[in-house]
């Protein structure tokens, strides 16, 4: 069986990248849409075209960065890059183009999953007859 082609709002990736960033933005929900057409931020400009560098130089070194509002856009398809979570930074995360649409900031997650164990040391009476594995 044929593996089906990726395709955005009926474009392919080779068509996504041949838009210009205006008729990109009618292709997009309303929230990424109105962020871009404010335009992007410093921050954001030197994101992409470090973005761009490291895919013209063809390092396999991901791009570091703490933009975690930044659109992901058909032109970054296929870098390396680690977002900043607010204490580290993520292993490396290959764009795909099923990424369109969001922003860089959703594939890190900011706070880690609560794993309760048993109680501790200041509990309450009633947890102390919790049987011991």
């Amino acid at each position: 069986m044929a593996k089906k082609k990726f395709n955005y709002q009926g474009k392919t990736v080779e068509e996504l990248k041949a838009l210009s960033r205006k008729e990109y933005m009618d292709l997009l929900p309303s929230r990424i849409r109105r962020s871009l057409r404010r335009g992007l931020s410093d921050q954001q400009k030197n994101l992409l075209a470090n973005i761009k560098k490291a895919q013209e130089s063809g390092s396999d070194k991901p791009v570091r960065t703490h933009v975690r509002d930044m659109p992901i856009l058909p032109e970054m398809i296929g870098a390396k890059v680690s977002i900043y979570s607010g204490k580290e930074f993520s292993p490396p995360i290959e764009i795909k183009p099923e990424m369109l649409g969001c922003y860089l900031g959703e594939f890190m997650l900011t706070r880690k999953p609560i794993k309760h164990s048993s109680p501790g040391v200041g509990a309450t009476r009633s947890s102390l007859f919790v049987p011991v594995r």
